[in-house]
């Protein structure tokens, strides 16, 4: 009998989940977690114990103004607009942007002492040019796109091409999947 209770509570507990109670799931795995697809938003769902149909998940994206963007690796995640504010939003859709455009055009780095060279697929220097200024690395003094696909980033004294590296693969985390790195 104690087990027929237990369903019973539980079947109850899972009735009373309303609205509020999922929209704010919903914010928190899109929050916390790389969310790619609905189906993979369902599931998550109801591993945290939501009864949810495909369309009443639809409607609560649509209500909570759920979009995607990239996230650097050519794959789309769901973000909450002004999760962070509406200027953090803009500020982190626009660094994956970057983040896009340089492991598009990305192929290798070299390093010695105070200079880096970027080696770019053809045509791609302006815009890996235009992403590293971008990603405002502390140690950079400036860069200089060549005439197809090469960039040069300058560093501070200090600051050599391994702490440039390290700090790029902070900021772009999937670049260790890219890396060609000569050094």
């Amino acid at each position: 009998m104690q087990g027929i209770f237990i369903f019973i509570y539980g079947a109850i507990v899972r009735g009373r989940q309303g609205r509020q109670e999922r929209l704010e799931a919903v914010r928190t795995l899109i929050q916390t977690r790389k969310i790619k697809s609905q189906d993979a938003l369902l599931t998550c769902l109801q591993t945290e114990g939501f009864d949810v149909a495909q369309a009443t998940l639809s409607r609560d994206l649509k209500a909570l103004e759920v979009g995607k963007v990239s996230d650097g690796s050519g794959e789309c995640v769901y973000f909450l607009p002004g999760a962070a504010g509406p200027h953090k939003e803009r500020e982190r859709i626009r660094l994956h942007a970057h983040i896009h455009d340089f492991l598009k055009g990305y192929i290798s780095i070299e390093w010695s002492s105070t200079v880096v060279l970027v080696k770019t697929h053809s045509g791609h220097s302006d815009p890996v040019c235009v992403a590293l200024d971008n990603f405002d690395i502390d140690g950079v003094m400036g860069t200089i796109a060549g005439r197809d696909d090469t960039v040069a980033v300058f560093l501070r004294d200090g600051f050599c091409g391994a702490d440039f590296f390290k700090r790029l693969q902070e900021i772009i985390p999937e670049l260790r999947e890219y890396v060609k790195a000569a050094h």
